[in-house]
């Protein structure tokens, strides 16, 4: 009889573990990362090794496109940077090259009647090189491959596959999803969330980058077509962080020390190719990461309709928002944007997540 119970009991306490770590896999959390992704370290790499460490997320694939840097060493950076990590096992998707519409020459000529703008991304003078040509690679080139799927196509498959489960991260511009909503316009309904960096509407900064232009922002400015496109699909949710934000927060060498001093892959990536460039160095990317890991950490939002100023003169490409009682009679989607937040509470996570394990496929670690 007692045997009969301690088997019984074994029995019971193996389905009880088996549905624990069935609970814990089904909870995570499932977001496919676009990302304009420039390396190595930096913004860019920093947002995506952010949510990759995290124990609650399933990082389906890393889409690529150009923004901050051409898309042929962005999908290298990435390839690279998650080999030297140890997740080989996630996707990177190649996306767009250019904008939908605007280009380096237009843009160039543009300058010459309104104004030089402070950052071209790709297109910057002081950086520019041919768009297939890799440009320095400090962490050395990727033996692995990328996917052989583009990325319109592949966030088209991850959110038919999983309705309403998958977060499109957006970190850069919005080229890939525009071209996806342009093949399946059902895109945006399937997804479960757009999370997205970018916008500018009334920053409180010195940086000359946005005291003269405080509606312009790179990724939404760089594929305003694009922009204009997604802003407007029937996503369920719209969650920003804008430049206004963005600029409360600071890379810092303390920063950087606190992180290297971890024994992690991770760790040891941003140790040895974080660097701080300029008088800014704010953590773009990296806070719409981690506020979307914990949305607690933002102590003020406000909700806005917006959308991006088509009209061919100096506001080409500049955010527009409006309120409930101001907006006009379009179909404009409600956006949550990001005011404040616990800057403290966000070093913090940003150090521990970047120092903890990483965690390997399938086994979510704990930071």
């Amino acid at each position: 009889m007692k045997l009969s119970r301690f088997r019984s009991f074994i029995a019971a306490a193996t389905v009880i573990l088996v549905t624990c770590l069935a609970s814990q896999s089904q909870a995570r959390r499932k977001i496919i990362i676009d990302e304009d992704a420039a390396g190595p370290a930096g913004t860019d790499q920093q947002a995506i090794l952010l949510l990759i460490q995290s124990p609650q997320t399933e990082v389906l694939g890393v889409t690529v496109v150009t923004g901050d840097a051409w898309l042929t060493e962005e999908v290298a950076h990435t390839l690279r940077m998650l080999e030297l990590i140890g997740r080989t096992d996630i996707p990177v998707v190649p996306g767009a090259e250019y904008p939908l519409v605007r280009t380096k020459e237009e843009t160039e000529q543009w300058e010459q009647r309104y104004g030089t703008v402070a950052w071209l991304g790709a297109w910057t003078p002081s950086l520019y090189h041919a768009p297939r040509e890799l440009g320095t690679m400090p962490e050395g080139k990727p033996t692995t491959k990328a996917a052989d799927e583009d990325a319109a196509h592949f966030l088209l498959r991850m959110v038919r596959k999983y309705p309403h489960e998958v977060t499109i991260y957006e970190g850069g511009p919005m080229t890939n999803l525009a071209l996806a909503l342009s093949i399946d316009p059902e895109f945006a309904s399937l997804a479960k969330e757009l999370v997205f960096m970018g916008a500018s509407l009334s920053p409180q900064t010195d940086d000359p980058e946005f005291t003269n232009t405080p509606r312009r922002e790179f990724n939404l400015w760089f594929d305003p077509e694009a922009a204009h496109v997604v802003l407007r699909a029937p996503w369920k949710k719209i969650v920003c962080t804008p430049v206004d934000i963005s600029v409360k927060t600071r890379m810092s060498n303390e920063l950087i020390d606190k992180i290297k001093a971890g024994n992690g892959p991770s760790a040891q990536y941003i140790g040895k190719y974080a660097r701080l460039h300029g008088s800014y160095n704010y953590l773009w990317d990296e806070l719409a990461s981690v506020a979307w890991l914990d949305p607690s950490l933002i102590t003020k939002k406000e909700n806005r309709y917006m959308d991006v100023n088509l009209d061919r003169g100096f506001g080409y490409g500049d955010t527009l928002t409006w309120s409930d009682r101001d907006k006009p009679q379009r179909d404009l989607q409600s956006v949550e944007v990001q005011v404040d937040l616990d800057t403290e509470k966000f070093y913090k996570l940003f150090v521990e997540l970047l120092r903890a394990p990483t965690p390997q496929p399938g086994k979510p670690s704990t930071p």
